[in-house]
């Protein structure tokens, strides 16, 4: 298989695998990994914006002071960057400034977690159009479409979204991992329908776009146990098949939000125990790309 250009982060620094091959951020912590055209972000520490540079090297470029940071994207209205407390924050003139208006979406007083602290921002996404939409875990995903002068709910917060993802090419195609399945919307957030006919369990926490098809995690719940990858071909009226060729009969835990990645038809796999699967054929065949490696974090390919 050719090994495609991969950055994974995890507990321990960044590593690095085909033309990405080099480690950085030896003991850091990589919260999360975001890719914008030949470019990469991340978020170190929870506190620490890093971008890449051309020759591969890493600069820093703002810092946090309220936080910590868990998620970034980079977006038409600049980069943005999710924190604890269910905030956000765009980067501007090396600075991470608020996004006040998000402060103010409607339904926030009704956010929370299972466990009573505070929500958190959870995963970004922005599509192909002007779009972006902000997944807060227990807060269901607000959408803007005016450069995040305004935010407006599009999905009931029970649905316990754990990552919204947009699709790279088609306009207001939005797809949401979920505690009770694939929340899938083709008009931008306004309406959703949920599947899960095809997997063992309904409890989703990432996904991926690979060429024509949906890629999803899926567990028994938040403690993970019974964890795997299916896929399933867009427009299909068919059920999510299971991958499980190169791959583990189950995962012990969960591949949780942004460590299920894709570019093309190559798709990327991260765990908690430390072990990177490749696919080059949008997972109906995988290889182990690595192991031992610290708690994986994010993936990002090009």
């Amino acid at each position: 298989m050719k090994r495609a250009r991969l950055l994974v982060g995890s507990t321990d620094g960044l590593y690095g695998f085909g033309a990405a091959g080099r480690r950085a951020f030896d003991g850091h912590e990589v919260t999360a990994l975001a890719r914008e055209a030949a470019r990469a972000w991340a978020l170190v520490d929870g506190r620490a914006v890093w971008r890449s540079r051309p020759d591969g090297a890493w600069e820093e470029v703002a810092r946090l002071e309220a936080g910590p940071a868990t998620c970034l994207a980079a977006t038409a209205p600049g980069l943005l960057v999710g924190t604890a407390g269910a905030h956000l924050f765009r980067l501007d003139d090396g600075r991470l400034r608020r996004v006040e208006a998000f402060e103010r979406v409607e339904g926030r007083r009704a956010w929370h977690t299972p466990w009573g602290d505070p929500p958190d921002t959870r995963s970004i996404s922005a599509d192909a159009g002007s779009a972006v939409y902000v997944n807060v875990h227990v807060g269901g995903v607000a959408r803007s479409t005016d450069g995040g002068r305004s935010w407006h709910p599009t999905l009931d917060i029970e649905a316990d979204v754990h990552q919204v993802l947009c699709h790279p090419r088609r306009e207001g195609f939005v797809l949401a991992a979920a505690a009770v399945g694939l929340g899938i919307s083709d008009d931008g957030g306004r309406s959703w329908r949920f599947e899960t006919a095809g997997l063992h369990a309904r409890y989703l926490r990432a996904v991926a776009v690979a060429g024509e098809y949906l890629l999803v995690s899926a567990s028994t719940g938040p403690g993970g146990k019974r964890a795997a990858i299916y896929r399933k071909r867009f427009g299909s009226d068919g059920p999510f098949e299971r991958c499980r060729q190169g791959l583990p009969e189950w995962f012990p835990s969960n591949v949780d939000t942004g460590c299920l990645a894709a570019s093309g038809m190559t798709v990327a796999v991260g765990t908690d125990e430390g072990l990177v699967f490749l696919s080059a054929d949008a997972g109906a065949s995988w290889e182990l790309l690595a192991k031992d490696l610290p708690p994986v974090q994010g993936l990002v390919l090009a």
